[in-house]
């Protein structure tokens, strides 16, 4: 089944309203007091709505088979929760909740329990929550239900960010002046900073577990020092490049023939590895330290859930097919299988205890100026290069029995990236 983006959001709020109305009930009974247990200050829990969203747009084709659906809407819910756990914890240094004290939990932000209780809720979802609540959603005249929707997401966005300022400790005071102007951002800056004071108290009720947590703060020094935002897309840079080496390498000794493996027209780089290495990282950056077993499991579990995104968002988006595992034994719908996730797994280790602090080093070793300017030309040119390879790839898939090009931007695709090029760049593509 295929949603519309309205439908989504609809979904989302709904979702993300169930979720706070059980976060909410847990905690009031666990605290014997009214909390609210949400990240926002609005009755809206949006991990639940974000989870439900996912679950929806890429397990429907699970509906028919109960097994791997229960499975795949625990290891999605579950890879999400860890995830939302570790991002909230490096933003700031804190621990929103901890399962450490419950059995067969993992890092104390995931269990067992809680994963059972995911996948149930995610099949009961997929299975009946979303016809009830999308016939609701056609009972109703329109365009009431997609007003309603926009207006909500609106909400919640702002809400969103006001306690993500909260999160962020933003609090930069305007010096004080005597200009009418001066005094009326003074007079804002107070009525935010309450607002942002509210925000953070409910937030330190509701989460008990909220403690500071030890995490070494590196001062401005060398180019792109410690794991922020150009360490990242260097090494997201360095692993689409290996990556796309890497797989041209195996299909060549395992098959005997030289094939594209790239992601985009212009360059070899493979994007599902770029990306993998950035995010890992990011989320692995202080677990490093951790046993290998630790990084094992996670990058099997993070890992196949990414490449089956990966795989149903390309399909979706480009009409495509960019992979089929299903002649290789224990497969998820051609999408991943068991044997590659052990990969995915290996991969997370031999990265994050090997090979991450050679490539931080190198990459710190880059002239400050020099690597600011190199970033942002090397930035432009990938934000191109992706756009560029998006749109030729929604044409590829448009010519096959499709309309003619009819803008200017689709002349411009058809002529510089025809049929014979795009098979070459995207041998293994196939038509949905």
């Amino acid at each position: 089944m295929e949603y519309t983006f309205t439908e989504l959001c609809w979904l989302f709020l709904i979702y993300s309203f169930i979720g706070w109305v059980i976060e909410a009930a847990v905690g009031t009974i666990k605290n014997r007091r009214f909390t609210n247990r949400g990240f926002s200050t609005g009755p809206f829990c949006i991990v639940y709505g974000i989870a439900a969203v996912v679950m929806s747009v890429t397990l429907t084709e699970l509906i028919d088979s109960p097994v791997f659906l229960f499975l795949g809407c625990g290891i999605q819910a579950t890879v999400i929760e860890w995830i939302t756990g570790k991002t909230l914890e490096r933003l700031n240094r804190r621990k929103w909740w901890d399962y450490s004290g419950k059995k067969l939990n993992f890092d104390g932000y995931i269990c067992l329990q809680y994963t059972l209780l995911w996948a149930v809720l995610g099949v009961l979802c997929l299975k009946y929550g979303n016809t009830f609540f999308l016939f609701l959603y056609n009972f109703i005249p329109q365009p009431v239900p997609a007003v309603i929707s926009y207006i909500l997401i609106g909400y919640v966005a702002l809400d969103a960010a006001l306690s993500l300022t909260a999160v962020l400790h933003l609090r930069k005071q305007p010096a004080k002046t005597g200009h009418p102007a001066g005094r009326l951002t003074l007079r804002l800056y107070h009525a935010a900073s309450s607002l942002i004071s509210h925000v953070e108290r409910r937030m330190t009720k509701a989460y008990p577990a909220f403690e500071e947590r030890a995490e070494e703060i590196l001062k401005e020094g060398r180019f792109a020092e410690g794991c922020g935002f150009y360490k990242l897309f260097w090494l997201f840079l360095t692993g689409a490049f290996l990556g796309d080496i890497t797989e041209t390498l195996f299909c060549r000794l395992t098959s005997g023939v030289w094939m594209s493996r790239s992601s985009l027209v212009w360059g070899p780089f493979s994007i599902v590895w770029g990306l993998a290495i950035a995010v890992a990282t990011a989320l692995l950056y202080k677990d490093r330290d951790k046993p290998d077993r630790h990084i094992f499991v996670i990058g099997a579990v993070l890992g196949g859930a990414y490449e089956y995104m990966c795989s149903v968002f390309t399909e979706l988006v480009f009409g495509q097919v960019f992979w089929d595992y299903s002649e290789i034994p224990f497969n998820l719908g051609g999408r991943i299988n068991l044997l590659y996730c052990f990969f995915w797994g290996i991969a997370a280790v031999v990265w994050i205890k090997g090979l991450y602090p050679h490539f931080s080093r190198w990459i710190e070793k880059i002239p400050k100026l020099a690597g600011y300017i190199a970033s942002w030309i090397l930035i432009l040119f990938m934000a191109a290069d992706i756009t560029v390879s998006a749109a030729a790839l929604i044409r590829y898939d448009q010519r096959a029995g499709g309309p003619a090009a009819e803008s200017g931007w689709e002349h411009i695709i058809d002529t510089n990236f025809d049929d014979a090029r795009m098979r070459r760049i995207y041998p293994n593509a196939k038509s949905r």
